[in-house]
């Protein structure tokens, strides 16, 4: 059995919110230029994604929210929901692939035809709230994959790791009151979207980072604040909202990770994942914006998926 699924879909490299925007679909052919140049292509189970569906996306965001998104998608040009988030005509399609991604890879492990997956997509969504998009997110992929999980599937136990230099605020929102979901969020603070530090609960565990924070920062949260926790809370699934953007070289942050430290976090998840659920994980692309950077870093966190 191919023990790593990759999954897209065609939309993804098609939203755009302008040729000065970070969150641009270079990111996606920068990972596939180094996945094809590290020779990591043969050994994946490569996935084009279904479009999720609204009832996917009402289990988290508010079937009001779920309309508005999709009237606002524009049949030409370019429609802005906030300053920094912007709709084209292929953004709808993008959103709905990104979460279909995430529920296809769920199914894939759940159903052990892979023991894992990275779902190669964009855009991002650990920012958007039940009610809310924002920091270029539209709907919540990670959270729709949570959902989907505990309902389709019946667990009664999800554990979230988000590496993202940003606090995943929206996956916070949504599963603030589930304690079926732990949920543990690593971020640079102060910083946006300026939430998360002070939350106080049995089953949300954010660890703010300052600003110039290195690996051995990060490894020693990890080891100290999450492993614990994941190895008590003994999830059926673990869940990666993989955000790329603490790397050092990374434009929009100040945190200062390099690839042995994304290859690192990987292991212990790939390893939590073997303890506890039989080595089910499924991997979402959430930020990193200097392409170079993210590509090397996606190639180390595949690898270590892969067992290559």
């Amino acid at each position: 059995m191919v023990h790593t699924a990759l999954i897209t879909h065609n939309d993804c490299v098609k939203h755009d919110m302008g040729d000065f925007h970070p969150e641009s679909p270079a990111r996606l052919g920068a990972i596939n230029d180094r996945l094809i140049a590290g020779g990591l292509m043969p050994y994946l189970e490569h996935h084009e994604a279904g479009l999720a569906d609204r009832h996917h996306l009402e289990r988290v965001h508010s079937a009001t929210h779920v309309e508005n998104i999709f009237s606002a998608a524009p049949k030409r040009g370019m429609v802005h929901l906030d300053p920094d988030t912007a709709m084209n005509p292929y953004t709808l399609g993008a959103s709905l692939g990104a979460a279909g991604a995430a529920v296809l890879g769920v199914d894939l492990v759940l159903q052990g035809k892979v023991e894992n997956a990275f779902c190669g997509v964009r855009p991002p969504g650990h920012h958007a709230e039940r009610d809310r998009p924002m920091g270029f997110c539209f709907f919540n992929s990670m959270a729709v994959a949570t959902a989907y999980a505990l309902e389709h599937y019946g667990l009664d136990r999800v554990a979230i790791l988000d590496f993202d230099v940003h606090h995943g605020n929206g996956t916070e929102d949504i599963f603030r009151n589930d304690p079926r979901v732990l949920f543990c969020s690593t971020f640079q603070h102060p910083f946006y979207p300026y939430q998360g530090a002070d939350t106080v609960s049995s089953h949300i565990i954010n660890i703010p980072l300052r600003a110039g924070t290195d690996g051995t920062g990060f490894r020693e949260a990890i080891q100290q604040r999450c492993i614990p926790a994941f190895d008590a809370f003994s999830p059926q699934l673990i869940l990666i909202s993989a955000g790329f953007d603490a790397h050092r070289e990374d434009p929009l942050a100040h945190l200062r990770l390099v690839e042995a430290d994304y290859a690192w976090v990987t292991k212990a998840m790939v390893e939590l994942a073997q303890r506890h659920c039989g080595g089910a994980l499924v991997s979402v692309l959430e930020g990193g914006y200097n392409v170079d950077a993210l590509g090397r870093s996606v190639t180390e966190h595949v690898r270590v998926l892969a067992g290559i």
